[in-house]
C-alpha cells in the first residue's frame, strides 16, 4: 500500500510539473506570435528574438517556434490574441502593472477581477499606477560566476545605463531598444546571461511589514498562475 502511494505522490508531482511547463510554453509561444505582428525576421525585431531565445532555453521544438512567427505575422491566418494592461494596487498600497495576452477580453477581465478582490487588490481605474514605472532593459547575470567589475567594463563599452549588485544577480540596466544587442555584447565577450528582456521597473520603491509582505507574494503568484497573464510588475521592496 505505501509503495502504492508513494507512486501516486510520485504522478501527482510529473503531473503538476507538466502542466507548469505546459503553461510556461503556452505563454512563450504567445509572446513570439505578439511579437512577430512587428516583424517575422529576428535580426530586426529585438522582442522576437528575445522570445525566440526563452522559447529554445524552455526547449520548444523549432516547429512550434516557426508556427508561432508564421501565426503573428499572419501567414496561418488572423491571430485573434490581444495585448492588455492592467493597473492594480494591492496590499500595503503596492502598485502592480499586469500585462496580459487574450482571446477573449470579457473572460479574461471577469477572472482577473476576481482573483484581485480574493487577494485584497483591486483595479485602478485612474491609470496612475503606470506613472509609477518606467520600460527598461534588464541583463541578469549570476553574480557567482561574473564579477561585477568585469559585467561593469563590458556594460559600460556596449552602452549599457546602469550596473547594479542585487544579492545573488547582477543587474545590467539599458535602454529598451538597446537591451538585445548589449546582450550580444555580452555574449560575444563570453559571459552569457540568465536572463535578458524589456520590463517595467519601480521608479520608487515601498517597503512592507511582515504581513503585507506575504500577501502580495501569494497576489503575485496567483496572478501569474493565471494563463493569461504574461508579467506582472510591482514596486514593494524585495526582502520586505
Amino acid at each position: 500500500m505505501s509503495g502504492h502511494n508513494r507512486w501516486s505522490t510520485i504522478k501527482h508531482k510529473k503531473a503538476a510539473a507538466d502542466a507548469k511547463k505546459s503553461k510556461n510554453w503556452t505563454k512563450l509561444i504567445k509572446e513570439i506570435s505578439i511579437a512577430a505582428r512587428s516583424g517575422g525576421d529576428p535580426g530586426g525585431n529585438p522582442r522576437l528574438r528575445t522570445a525566440i531565445d526563452k522559447a529554445r532555453g524552455a526547449n520548444i521544438p523549432t516547429d512550434t517556434i516557426d508556427r508561432a512567427i508564421k501565426k503573428g505575422t499572419g501567414e496561418l491566418g488572423a491571430d485573434s490574441v490581444e495585448e492588455l494592461v492592467y493597473q492594480a494596487y494591492g496590499p500595503g498600497g503596492v502598485a502592480i502593472v499586469i500585462e496580459l495576452a487574450t482571446d477573449n477580453r470579457n473572460r479574461t477581465a471577469a477572472e482577473l477581477r476576481k482573483l484581485l478582490e480574493r487577494q485584497n487588490a483591486k483595479i485602478d481605474p485612474s491609470g496612475s499606477v503606470l506613472h509609477k514605472f518606467k520600460k527598461r532593459g534588464q541583463i541578469l547575470f549570476d553574480a557567482e560566476k561574473q564579477t561585477e567589475d568585469a559585467v561593469t567594463e563590458v556594460a559600460l563599452e556596449a552602452g549599457a545605463d546602469d550596473v547594479r549588485a542585487e544579492g545573488d544577480t547582477i543587474v545590467v540596466l539599458t535602454e529598451p531598444g538597446a537591451c538585445q544587442s548589449i546582450k550580444e555584447a555580452f555574449e560575444k565577450k563570453g559571459m552569457t546571461p540568465i536572463d535578458a528582456e524589456v520590463g517595467m521597473l519601480p521608479e520608487l520603491t515601498v517597503a512592507l511589514n511582515e504581513k503585507d509582505a506575504e500577501l502580495i507574494g501569494r497576489l503575485v503568484a496567483a496572478l501569474e498562475e493565471h494563463e493569461d497573464v504574461m508579467n506582472v510588475y510591482t514596486n514593494h521592496e524585495e526582502g520586505t
